[in-house]
């Protein structure tokens, strides 16, 4: 199979799609590999090293898309590469299609069949191509966090970790899963005074029992969210519905009634997040005020540490990656039904349900579309 690699043009998005030696797999296997020029120069992965891996270097985007069946990226398609696509193509990539609209109706008039890593699955129903990603952005929140709440940076002038005679800062984590865990364990570590809510008592229950009296863990009902968040330094949002708009537990009636430079981290901001006041921001400028309280939204936040991203994103997709192009697609999808949770978008439909339901439109079941594609 044709394999293209672009270099990704979202703000301050330095990762790529495939390492050079997940392209070396590729071509080991007889595919052949276009890489656009420079895609991996940020961060350290050079011309001379996709092309010692047996890729040819393409000189622009335009001619990776045209040269290539699979395309594999990490974010969303912008709208430039969005008209690139055709139905020939396979993308895959992350998507988060549910609070984007105008993807949505790009990807449709495309034809290509899309997949999103966001909602492949694993046997444990697991989101195995999210997981990497969501552990790099839940660590990150918490330093994010502690930067935002410098007094420079809009904040309360609060340390995370106190110093002795001075209490730590107290950080509100809503979610326990992949995120919520990940900023527990840099909370904690930086000596915060840590509390985590989630809906799930299994999930605070592991929590729990690995932290102890370290953490508080509480059921997560509008009355225990409201007196936490006002009682925050930061708010770390993490709650995720696979596939589907985060709910939204922060009203912006709440985020008026918090402290004065406090913080928010909304990491579900990719699924257009769970706290009212929330909108997308890039890493060129992360961070805005709404009443007293600084929003740090950034939408791709591992792009930030895009090698150390870039690694366990392949480890995570290589094995979909060889899949695809080993088998073709259609072979592809109906061999794994883990990967068949990923097809969002086929032959001009949708093929989500919660996507569908997000923008009130139609979708068939992915098993459906399975039996159109050639």
């Amino acid at each position: 199979m044709r394999v293209g690699l672009p270099k990704e043009i979202k703000n301050h998005e330095y990762r790529v799609g495939l390492t050079p030696q997940s392209v070396l797999e590729l071509t080991r296997r007889g595919h052949s590999v276009l890489v656009q020029t420079a895609a991996g120069d940020a961060i350290g992965f050079s011309d001379a090293d996709y092309q010692a891996a047996g890729a040819q270097i393409a000189a622009d985007a335009a001619a990776v898309f045209a040269g290539s069946e699979l395309i594999v990226k990490v974010k969303e398609p912008q709208a430039e590469e969005r008209a690139r696509l055709t139905p020939q193509h396979t993308l895959f990539t992350y998507l988060h299609l549910a609070p984007d609209r105008p993807q949505t109706d790009d990807l449709l008039a495309s034809g290509a069949t899309c997949i999103a890593y966001e909602t492949v699955t694993d046997a444990q129903g697991r989101l195995p191509l999210l997981a990497p990603m969501s552990e790099v952005a839940g660590r990150m929140s918490v330093q994010a966090g502690a930067h935002c709440l410098e007094k420079a940076q809009g904040g309360r002038g609060v340390l995370l970790g106190g110093v002795p005679g001075v209490a730590p800062g107290k950080v509100v984590i809503l979610g326990g899963g992949v995120v919520g865990s990940n900023a527990l364990a840099m909370a904690v570590g930086l000596g915060a005074d840590v509390t985590v809510l989630d809906r799930s008592v299994d999930a605070l229950r592991r929590l729990d029992a690995h932290y102890g009296n370290r953490i508080t863990t509480l059921y997560s009902t509008s009355a225990a969210v409201e007196e936490q968040v006002l009682m925050a330094d930061l708010v770390i949002g993490g709650v995720l519905i696979p596939g589907a708009a985060a709910p939204k537990l922060v009203s912006a009636e709440l985020v008026s009634r918090m402290k004065t430079g406090a913080v928010i981290v909304d990491v579900a901001i990719d699924q257009g997040g769970c706290v009212a006041t929330a909108k997308a921001t890039t890493h060129a400028e992360p961070t805005y005020v709404v009443d007293g309280v600084v929003h740090y939204c950034v939408a791709n936040m591992p792009g930030g540490v895009a090698r150390t991203s870039t690694l366990a994103l392949n480890n995570a997709t290589l094995p979909f990656v060889l899949a695809l192009a080993d088998k073709g697609t259609r072979q592809a999808l109906n061999d794994d039904p883990h990967l068949l949770k990923g097809l969002s978008v086929a032959q001009g439909e949708l093929t989500c349900a919660s996507v569908a339901e997000a923008h009130g439109l139609t979708a068939v079941s992915p098993q459906q579309m399975l039996a159109r594609l050639a």
